[in-house]
């Protein structure tokens, strides 16, 4: 089968911006947040050719890949893999929702 194509929304996008902007303040330093970044795409595109690599969720059609403290939420189809939302697992669940 061929790879799929992966399609960041603008939500993960945005998600992802914000957990590497947090960490840049608290920290002082790119570094990590370089090797975060690195870490968190690097496992998304496992998912181009393993795209049953997370674990189920109870929404429809939605997977969940941990990323150290991280769920990456993502939505495989035939031919593309559309990245929903990454979560900082340490945060309140309560708070989590995921749009598709």
């Amino acid at each position: 089968m061929a790879k799929r194509k992966i399609i960041w929304s603008s939500k993960a996008k945005l998600d992802l911006f914000k957990i590497l902007e947090y960490l840049h303040k608290r920290n002082g330093s790119k570094t990590y947040c370089k090797k975060l970044n690195a870490r968190i795409r690097r496992s998304v595109r496992l998912l181009s050719d393993h795209p049953d690599l997370g674990l189920m969720t109870d929404v429809y059609n939605v997977r969940n890949l941990i990323e150290g403290d991280y769920a990456i939420f993502y939505q495989p189809d035939d031919d593309k893999i559309k990245v929903i939302s990454i979560w900082d697992s340490r945060q309140d669940p309560d708070n989590l929702i995921i749009n598709k």
